[in-house]
């Protein structure tokens, strides 16, 4: 397999994964299930929260603002923490200091479960994002189910009719929505309906990463617009520059996963951009 044929490698087998779960879970079971799910919390009010707002600067205190992953593997590094368990790591996420957390979802080459963020919800009151290859408005209903409170959608898996299709069915279940840009090509992707806009600065064909794509696309978007950056932050001093361009969370994982006690090393971080 060539590295650039990634995202489409996933995304064949985001699309065959699907339709099997599909067969053993009709989207019906799924439909029906919704009556018993719990009021969703909000990342996007996480990450402006009135303690920000209160300074009069939301770049006065990025510490307030990791989104802190949980990712046992990537397709690009391989296993980064395989033997990682939930229970313990994302309550001490929590307790560092985390706004909210993204789990990945996708077994094959992330190496995560929905049981994953299942158990998360049932460990913290922080917001959850499920963070998959989202391509179906089935996955939708298995977000909602399993408690998460946003959604990422990949502009570069989808067409952006599909897209916005998606974002619909999002709101109608209560989940919010982080759209994932990496380009400029992607921009026509974001409307007034979008929650969040994520900036991933890996390239998901070649997996390559530059901060510097947050601060290039972040000129181009307004400035009301909820920025996240994701992907090759590891320096408290980047997350400090890029909230003063306007960013308004940062999403962080294989910094933390890769360490001994990814929670602690979360502490330390927060600490540092105190």
């Amino acid at each position: 397999m060539k590295t650039k044929d990634i995202l489409s490698e996933i995304i064949e087998n985001k699309r065959f994964e699907v339709d099997f779960q599909k067969r053993s879970i009709p989207l019906e079971d799924l439909q029906d299930r919704q009556q018993d799910v719990t009021p969703k919390l909000s990342m996007r009010k996480a990450l402006g929260s009135s303690e920000l707002l209160s300074h009069g600067n939301l770049a006065a205190v990025p510490c307030r603002r990791i989104i802190a992953e949980f990712k046992r593997r990537s397709p690009s590094k391989g296993w980064i923490k395989q033997h990682a368990k939930i229970e313990e790591i994302v309550p001490s996420y929590k307790k560092a200091g985390a706004a909210a957390l993204s789990i990945l979802t996708d077994e094959k080459f992330f190496g995560g479960t929905l049981m994953d963020l299942r158990t998360a919800r049932s460990l913290v009151d922080i917001p959850i994002l499920r963070k998959d290859f989202i391509i179906n408005e089935y996955q939708l209903y298995q977000s909602k189910i399993v408690g998460a409170d946003a959604i990422l959608l990949i502009a570069a898996a989808l067409e952006q009719e599909k897209c916005q299709e998606l974002i619909e069915k999002a709101h109608q279940l209560g989940l919010e929505v982080l759209l994932e840009i990496h380009n400029e090509s992607e921009l026509p992707y974001i409307t007034p309906q979008v929650d969040m806009v994520g900036i991933n600065n890996r390239n998901l064909g070649t997996f390559h990463t530059t901060v510097d794509n947050s601060f290039r696309l972040a000129e181009l978007l307004p400035q009301d617009t909820v920025l996240v950056s994701e992907s090759g932050i590891s320096n408290p001093e980047t997350v400090k520059l890029l909230s003063d361009r306007g960013f308004r969370g940062f999403l962080i994982g294989e910094t933390f996963m890769k360490t001994a006690d990814p929670g602690k090393t979360l502490a330390s971080f927060i600490d540092q951009l105190k």
